[in-house]
């Protein structure tokens, strides 16, 4: 079957005559337990839950399929294990704690989303783990392996929208003994397969376009390996970065969707950023791997099914950037990504990015094309002549 339709039928239960479609949510702190507990499928909800189960295998059969060409086993079929948590960040902070121990190293993207730097460089390194960090672009972290215990890639990044080759890193990083993590989140489980590439994680922010409604916090880890899924479900269960039975459900609602919603966002995006890239009059720069001018565009062709919903360009000044949302009416302001409504911020007010100060992030919706192209349009007209070069 084709992507679309697994997804869609994963969300479904067993037809069984007169029961619902979809399974309902399962609300429970304790479970029934008499005897040895080693026999209940459930016992505490800090561990595990029903609702929890079905959004897992959903999510495990998304991550699961065939390793890509290059990799030693290519053409053969995996099978992945996915653990759902609370949200983007517990799941990365899941594989760093399960993984790393002081004195170990880990090399990071210099430009990896903020606040899995920050938890790396303010928590992790004053514990003792070694951080490098070196640039997305150009493969630049596959020269400070040496002696790694985890390499986090993250592709195309947030919110440069820098790619790199996942299955070249991997090779190398293997060969220096080190474990890959891919931050997924752009990308979603569907627009690219990392496990598939040879990373030993793929982890995720299921906040954005995986659910796409931008009502829920969720994030994942998927791997092959079940002794590395072990160290994760441990670390869940002990920090008990664990979400509620409603949010669990309301994913698994939103993800039936989501082959419908990736591919017409994806088409926005592409459409956007070639608009924007011909508006060299007030765009000084687009960022966006579907463009063929990306320096990234090949590899990410090769690694991706969709280029993604999100794009970066940059205008003038942080006037210009102020002056084109106040005139768009049909773009919403807000910090993040990947929802019905086309949403887009000024990405250096936040002061943890590297980037210009008219620098703009957007992620395109579902709304009709022609609606947001002529509204972008009309706000780049309106643009003060101060803000034109």
């Amino acid at each position: 079957m084709h992507d679309s339709t697994k997804i869609i039928r994963s969300t479904l239960t067993r037809a069984v005559a007169g029961e619902p479609l979809h399974p309902g949510p399962v609300f429970a702190a304790p479970y029934h337990t008499p005897g040895d507990p080693a026999d209940a499928q459930y016992s505490y909800a800090r561990s595990h839950n029903p609702t929890w189960t079905a959004l897992e295998k959903v999510i495990g059969q998304m991550e699961s399929g065939q390793f890509a060409a290059g990799h030693a086993a290519a053409g053969k079929s995996y099978r992945a294990s996915a653990l759902v948590f609370a949200s983007g960040m517990a799941a990365c902070s899941s594989i760093f704690g399960a993984v790393l121990r002081p004195g170990d190293v880990a090399v990071l993207p210099a430009n990896a989303y903020f606040a899995a730097r920050v938890l790396m460089q303010d928590y992790f390194a004053k514990m003792g783990v070694v951080v490098r960090l070196a640039p997305t672009a150009c493969d630049a972290q596959g020269d400070h392996l040496e002696g790694a215990r985890l390499l986090w890639i993250e592709t195309p990044s947030n919110p440069t929208m820098e790619v790199c080759d996942i299955a070249a890193l991997c090779e190398r990083a293997h060969r220096a003994g080190a474990l890959v993590a891919v931050d997924n989140t752009t990308a979603t489980a569907l627009g690219q397969r990392p496990l598939a590439l040879g990373a030993d994680f793929s982890v995720a922010s299921d906040t954005k376009s995986m659910t796409g409604h931008s009502d829920i916090l969720l994030g994942h880890v998927a791997t092959r390996d079940r002794e590395l899924l072990q160290k994760i479900e441990e670390w869940r269960t002990l920090m008990g970065g664990v979400l509620g039975p409603m949010e669990a459900w309301l994913a698994l609602r939103s993800i039936g969707t989501l082959p419908l919603r990736l591919e017409r966002s994806c088409a926005n995006a592409q459409r956007i950023a070639e608009y924007l890239a011909a508006r060299t009059d007030v765009v000084e720069s687009v960022l966006y791997p579907g463009l063929p001018a990306h320096p990234g565009h090949d590899v990410a062709a090769r690694q991706m099914q969709y280029f993604g919903a999100v794009l970066s360009f940059n205008l003038a000044d942080k006037a210009a950037a102020e002056a084109f949302f106040a005139k768009a009416k049909l773009i919403t302001e807000a910090t993040s990504f990947g929802g019905t409504c086309t949403c887009a911020e000024r990405r250096a007010r936040w002061g943890g990015d590297a980037v210009p100060e008219g620098f703009i992030r957007l992620s395109a919706g579902i709304e009709d094309i022609d609606d947001l192209l002529a509204d972008i349009g009309q706000a780049l007209d309106a643009l003060p002549p101060a803000a034109v070069r």
